[in-house]
């Protein structure tokens, strides 16, 4: 089978998409939403602050949280 090069595409995945990639896998953010619940007033839910806390407290970006909508 051989592609022509229209049909490849190559993304670049670095470690915070893979990380993020596997918190999504994990229902993690589903799972912290059913345990903590949610409020009328809330943007956003308290399990995409988890994951962003995650994915911060690691270490792999100096950027403040309020960059990391990219990643959901």
């Amino acid at each position: 089978m051989s592609f022509s090069e229209s049909q490849i595409k190559v993304q670049d995945i670095i470690h915070l998409g893979i990380v993020a990639g596997i918190i999504d896998e994990m229902s993690l953010v589903d799972l912290f939403n059913q345990l903590l619940g949610t409020h009328s007033q809330e943007i956003i839910s308290a399990g995409q602050v988890v994951k962003a806390m995650i994915l911060n407290g690691l270490g792999f970006i100096s950027a403040p949280l309020y960059l990391f909508e990219k990643f959901f």
